[in-house]
């Protein structure tokens, strides 16, 4: 058996998705065939024995589509197929204004005189007075809109003589119609008067309109994903510098290979992953890693590729490069992820398939059965657009896109950014939800905690403290800065400064020599901890990081620094359990302080010392025991498990690319918008299954009666304009329906 992926073209929803599993799983030899709309790509495994790749692309061709297997290509190419995206939609938007800007006039001047008090019209357009131009005017504009959306036309006749209709056939046949049928009017005008009140121009315009309006947002709603992977790509750096017989030169980071000897100097970028073997830094891993205090790193010492080194600089022997590195293995998780991810086929797109050719099929037995039974063209066709146009899928294609429309600007207004329709759907089936914990569940960077003084005041020990650590970068430092800024505590500028890789700081303050650091710069000092030893080790138990001062190599006291959690944190995490939703918490951080920040917030589950890359396979065991899982996080290190997950949600003062990889954005930082967004969409999935139902039975129950079966029972026959009508009607009723939203409370 061979898996392989082919990337689709020319799918537009999610029965244009079904129809090419359809197909491709009927070929003999195919085990298994999942397409992913958001990608599109299909992913299908095979017997190499039975079926070539000419026939998979034979059978997609002939079912309406284009197909073409997928191969990794370079950066350059990668990032010109992105220009072309963009153009695409830059034209796709110019399009969509044109056809604003023409339905508006058109609507005016079509609608205008139905309105109580009727706009005014120059008296050469004048339904009455002038009723050919009137016609004519309508046609024009009309015909322009119409050519704006002729995708919908040529894709839509596309897949339904394919014998695979989707959404766009509905809006192609539907709009169609109303066209085709108010040309014959135009030009039956001269003849008689009466035909200029059967012109529906506008119904045609203002649909493709709006669908194309719904086909932009979500066209730029896909386009986030190759953003996301775009920037992750960019935080390798692009040249190095190599180190050969001891002369450097600047290279190009892909020219690099294993074994080779680079240099990283202080503020750069670590180009590729690699070891130690000369200097020392502190090294800045939290884009990858999503810890915020910076890791010490000393000769034998792993760095990872991408990370910042921030103030020594160091030698590293090159261990992995191209698609081996770190980084690399983050992006294609995270295309992994992505691609795995099944599309949301919603309910109109599902019944798209029986309902047009059952609409159509309707609309010609009932013309012909009029026919036979003696009735003229006029009569037959008055039957056949009636049963058409009352069948439109204008309130069926409004019924999904306006509650979402309205539901994620609920949501907006509240701080929880949801950035497309299918993350708003499934959100309310979640039953698990996975916390990062560092940025997440706690602030994401470090603070002073407590401050225990020996033989000194706090005030004097804070002061000393702040005074050395005003030169350092190190962000353990730079907490015990901001705490004593914080409380107004002045402090002088230190005489000297040294930095002490992996162990901490020297420095002379007005003639005294003060050194802050961990424990293994007490053991190089000889300085006794007897007397703080027990309380060092009860600081770490909470996840806190003691820091010993010593001054004129006598101990002065423990300062301790940590990430504090956010206020809100606990409080947030039991609304959700409320929600019967289980909740975990993630992080790479030692067992013993994962533990004791669990217990803090009250999560159900705590997972510890997780590897960056294996945050997506967490989330993907949970899923294969059935659960339906949003990840919420900050970093870069959690964009493969946002996309892994079936929501992802990411804190809005995180990383861009951890944003862009998400589904749902929280833009307060806030967990309790995690509780909103479940509840959001509960109610919106409630109102779209509400605006389905009376959009679907406001079309099958005009249906007979457009067909004639009353006028056979002595009755009236339909009138296409009162069909239109009937249409616009159901219309009216489900966007207001989705307007009942906007009083959710959240």
């Amino acid at each position: 058996m061979k898996t392989e992926v082919y990337m689709i073209s020319g799918m537009t929803c999610a029965s244009c998705s079904s129809a090419v599993e359809r197909v491709t799983r009927k070929i003999p030899g195919v085990e298994h065939s999942e397409v992913n709309l958001a990608t599109n790509k299909l992913t299908i495994t095979y017997d190499e024995a039975s079926v070539t790749p000419d026939m998979i692309i034979s059978k997609v061709d002939r079912a309406g589509f284009g197909a073409e297997q997928f191969v990794e290509k370079p950066r350059e190419e990668i990032e010109k197929q992105e220009e072309e995206k963009e153009e695409a939609l830059h034209v796709m938007k110019r399009r969509l204004i044109i056809s604003i800007v023409l339905a508006v006039p058109l609507l005016y001047l079509s609608m205008g005189h139905m309105l109580p008090f009727p706009l005014p019209l120059p008296g050469f357009l004048d339904m009455h007075k002038s009723p050919v131009n009137f016609a004519l005017a309508q046609l024009i504009l009309t015909t322009f809109v119409l050519i704006c959306g002729r995708k919908f036309y040529i894709v839509g006749f596309k897949t339904l003589f394919k014998g695979h209709p989707n959404m766009d056939s509905l809006v192609a046949i539907g709009t169609g119609s109303a066209y085709i049928y108010s040309i014959i009017n135009t030009i039956m005008i001269p003849r008689s008067h009466m035909y200029v009140e059967n012109l529906y121009y506008e119904s045609a315009a203002v649909v493709v309109t709006l669908v194309m309006l719904g086909k932009y947002m979500e066209s730029r709603s896909k386009g986030k994903t190759s953003e996301a992977i775009q920037k992750l790509m960019q935080l390798a750096p692009d040249t190095a510098i190599l180190l050969k017989d001891g002369q450097e030169s600047e290279v190009q980071a892909y020219m690099v290979k294993k074994g080779d000897i680079l240099v990283v100097r202080p503020g750069s970028r670590v180009p590729l992953d690699g070891i130690v073997v000369k200097g020392g830094s502190s090294v800045d891993e939290s884009m990858l890693t999503g810890e915020s205090i910076p890791v010490e790193k000393q000769p034998g010492d792993e760095v990872i590729g991408g990370s910042v080194n921030y103030n020594g600089a160091m030698q590293i022997e090159v261990t992995h490069v191209g698609e081996d590195t770190t980084l690399s293995k983050i992006i294609r998780l995270m295309e992994d992820a992505q691609g795995r991810k099944a599309p949301i086929s919603k309910l109109a797109d599902r019944v798209a398939g029986y309902f047009v050719p059952a609409v159509i099929l309707i609309a010609v037995i009932a013309a012909a059965g009029w026919a036979l039974a003696g009735h003229d063209i006029s009569f037959v066709l008055t039957v056949f657009v009636s049963v058409l146009v009352i069948a439109c899928p204008c309130a069926l294609g409004l019924a999904t896109p306006t509650a979402i429309m309205v539901g994620t600007g609920v949501g907006a207004n509240n701080g929880v950014l949801i950035k497309s329709g299918e993350a708003l759907e499934i959100t309310h089936k979640i039953d698990t939800v996975v916390l990062d914990k560092t940025g997440t569940v706690t602030e994401g960077k470090p603070r002073v905690i407590e401050i225990i003084p020996e033989g000194m005041t706090q005030q004097e020990l804070l002061s000393a403290a702040a005074a050395c650590e005003n030169t350092s970068e190190h962000p353990l430092g730079r907490a015990i800065v901001e705490e004593a800024r914080e409380r107004k505590i002045p402090f002088p500028e230190p005489e000297e400064f040294e930095s002490l890789t992996g162990k901490g700081i020297r420095a002379v303050l007005q003639g005294r020599e003060v050194y802050i650091g961990n424990d293994r710069m007490m053991e190089e000092l000889s300085v006794s901890t007897a007397g703080m030893d027990s309380l060092a080790e009860k600081i770490a138990e909470k996840g806190q990081t003691p820091m010993f001062v010593v001054i004129d190599k006598t101990l002065a006291g423990i300062i301790s620094v940590a990430d504090t959690v956010k206020p809100t944190s606990a409080e947030a995490i039991d609304q959700i359990k409320k929600q019967g939703v289980e909740v975990y918490m993630l992080t790479g951080d030692n067992r013993r302080t994962a533990d004791y920040i669990g217990k803090q917030v009250h999560v159900d589950k705590v997972i510890a010392e997780v590897l960056p890359g294996d945050k997506a396979s967490v989330v993907n065991e949970l899923q294969k025991q059935g659960k339906r899982v949003m990840m919420v996080g900050d970093g870069i290190n959690d964009a493969p498990a946002l996309a892994q997950a079936d929501i992802g949600a990411a804190i809005g003062s995180g990383s861009d690319i951890a944003m862009e990889s998400s589904d749902i954005v929280l833009m307060k930082s806030d967990l309790k918008d995690v509780y909103k967004a479940i509840k959001l969409s509960k109610a919106t999935i409630r109102n779209i299954k509400e605006n389905l139902f009376w959009a679907f039975c406001f079309n099958t129950c005009g249906i007979p009666v457009a067909a004639g079966v009353l006028y056979i029972f002595g009755g009236p026959l339909l009138n296409p304009m009162i069909a239109g009508l009937a249409m616009s009607f159901s219309s009216v009723f489900v966007v207001s329906n989705a307007l009942r939203l906007k009083r959710v409370k959240l």
